[in-house]
């Protein structure tokens, strides 16, 4: 949930920590702070709020080494302030952390009894004590390390700076991630890829269970029993550029206009369209003990699954149920070695859906996953995995991330679809001509925004929102209304269309507009229906409707037209006018959009 970066090297430390903390901000944005080596001492500077803020306060009190650890902070354990602001200093180490700690209650009062004082309200500060006492014994910071580790339990990425050991930083991971870059002569830690790229694009990603000592020349690793582990760094495709803003005014506007390309590059080489095929690399599931399916994920991705479901029940023709993975665990599903799980997470890290996969796989399923991060815990953990080409999503409310995940299901319901003989070579020619028409009808769906924008003006005092939408387009319908509450902070509710008169038609008058997804498709006279109702109780409406439309239009008090396509790639198109609504209104009333408040790119505690 936190933000980690480390450096070592010729450069000045404050400089690329500053740097790599700005990359990292939206993993947390509550406080954040620097731990400088510096003249033999470990000298640190904190602030509550956002980096500008840490900027301002480095600025009055400058600092100069070429060795320290940052941290960007989403509070779990005590409020945000600068107490609490990492990284925590004892006895000369500074540590920084990200996770939960879950015994640190009895730990603090066992440290408090042995005479430890503490100043902070945060589970992390325990881990500062910890490897103080070892170090107060003679330890080394990584004898001292490896100590803390062994007797906290949790989930941690965590990084520490000595002033008695000034040439080194000792790092370890157990569920949340930690890379290792390595450069000419420096080396960097990050919780994040987007960090290191300013650096190298040399990456080792850290297993949990291990722990790295970063010198300037080298890194090690080693397991917690002390075992040394070889693993070469790989090469980072992404470029620096990539998750910079390129001029747009949010880094989520510039995510929204970057679909048409991702979701190309998402199903590129997947693809053999005179032969109505698609590729998938090394695919290794057996899918002849698949007989149920369960989509597991979280937030948007959970969106995304329920998608999938209509996808791979109609070309695969195998029961696919979605499950919440907050909830999965809990209810004793009925999983066994028939069960296929398909995960699905933007980050890889979020800890409700990797807690659910390691359920699924202790009862003997085969584990799928749907990620956009390569070597996340994720894709490290299931037995395939598909590798979406997003890019770096900053922007916290996921939009490029969620139609690459939509176009890495289409692909998997169609592969699972030929593979099992359920559909012809003509259909599955069908299916991804359609598929790569797919990225110019979304050009032509982003062509809508200065109208989109127009409506957000009109539409933006409005306190409540409700969505509606039918059959596939229903999750769309989920999505939309998320989107808005996320980086609007207006209330908005999703609902297939059906449900309205069981309940939501009680609340429609003026002052709640209803936005409709309403394509020409098998539902479309059931969508007419549903405005009438709504415009008989004096509701307002806005529609999204296939270009050339006429019957949904003319109901409506404004429409949003975006371009033909199939039924089953539909809620792709759907999802854009979606997002620009929601992006629109925000900026109207004047949220941050890209850092929406309380809320963190990547959920990696529970």
């Amino acid at each position: 949930m936190c933000g980690i970066v480390g450096y070592i090297g010729p450069k000045n430390a404050v400089a690329v920590l500053m740097d790599g903390l700005k990359r990292l901000e939206y993993r947390g944005y509550d406080s954040s702070g620097i731990a400088i080596v510096e003249d033999g001492k470990v000298e640190l500077r904190r602030s509550v709020g956002k980096l500008e803020r840490l900027e301002a306060v480095v600025a009055k009190r400058p600092l100069s080494g070429h060795i320290g650890i940052g941290h960007t902070r989403w509070a779990t354990h005590g409020r945000p302030s600068e107490e609490n602001a990492h990284p925590h200093l004892e006895g000369g180490v500074a540590v920084v952390h990200n996770g939960i700690i879950e015994n640190y209650l009895a730990l603090k009062e066992g440290l408090i009894k042995e005479g430890a004082r503490f100043k902070s309200e945060t589970d992390t500060e325990v881990i500062s004590h910890l490897i103080h006492r070892e170090t107060k014994k003679g330890a080394t910071l990584k004898e001292a390390v490896k100590a803390a580790v062994r007797i906290i339990k949790g989930t941690y990425a965590l990084a520490a700076v000595s002033e008695h050991e000034p040439d080194r930083i000792i790092a370890a991971r157990m569920e949340c991630p930690l890379i290792v870059g390595a450069g000419e002569k420096e080396t960097v830690l990050s919780s994040d890829i987007t960090a290191v790229l300013g650096i190298t694009r040399k990456a080792v990603f850290l297993n949990d269970g291990e722990i790295v000592t970063i010198t300037k020349d080298s890194f090690e690793i080693e397991d917690f029993a002390g075992n040394k582990i070889s693993r070469a760094p790989r090469h980072i495709d992404w470029s620096p550029i990539m998750a910079e803003k390129g001029g747009y005014r949010h880094f989520m506007l510039k995510e929204i206009f970057e679909q048409p390309r991702v979701v190309a590059d998402t199903f590129r080489g997947s693809v053999i369209e005179e032969k109505g095929e698609v590729f998938l690399n090394k695919f290794n599931i057996d899918l002849k003990r698949a007989r149920r399916i369960y989509i597991i994920a979280c937030g948007t991705s959970w969106h995304a699954g329920l998608v999938g479901k209509f996808l791979i029940e109609e070309f695969y023709r195998v029961p696919a149920e979605v499950d919440l993975a907050s909830e999965f665990r809990y209810r004793d599903p009925l999983v066994d070695d028939k069960t296929l799980v398909i995960a699905i997470s933007q980050s890889g890290e979020t800890a409700d859906t990797l807690a659910a996969v390691r359920e699924a796989k202790r009862r003997g399923a085969q584990v799928i996953a749907i990620c956009n991060v390569m070597e996340s815990s994720l894709t490290r953990e299931a037995d395939w995995s598909f590798m979406t080409h997003a890019g770096p999503e900053i922007g916290v409310a996921s939009t490029k991330a969620f139609t690459t995940q939509l176009t890495a299901l289409y692909l998997l319901a169609v592969y699972l679809g030929r593979t099992a003989g359920r559909l012809g070579a003509a259909e599955g020619k069908t299916l991804i001509h359609e598929l790569v028409t797919l990225p110019g009808k979304l050009e032509k769906a982003l062509d809508g925004a200065a109208h989109i924008e127009t409506l957000a003006k009109k539409y933006f005092q409005f306190r409540d929102f409700i969505y509606l939408g039918r059959g596939i387009n229903y999750p769309i319908a989920l999505e939309g209304a998320l989107k808005l509450k996320e980086i609007s902070y207006i209330h908005a509710e999703g609902y297939a269309a059906g449900e309205m008169k069981h309940g939501p038609i009680a609340l429609i008058d003026e002052d709640m507009p209803v936005v409709m997804l309403a394509p020409k498709d098998s539902s479309y006279a059931k969508m007419l229906g549903n405005m009438e109702e709504v415009k008989a109780r004096g509701g307002r409406v806005m529609v999204i409707v296939n270009e050339g439309d006429t019957e949904a239009s003319a109901r409506a008090d404004d429409a949003i037209f975006v371009p033909n396509a199939s039924v089953h790639l539909m809620p792709v198109i759907m999802s854009v006018p979606l997002q620009f609504l929601a992006y629109h209104i925000a900026v109207l009333k004047g949220t941050d959009v890209d850092q929406p408040r309380n809320l963190a790119k990547s959920v990696t505690v529970e």
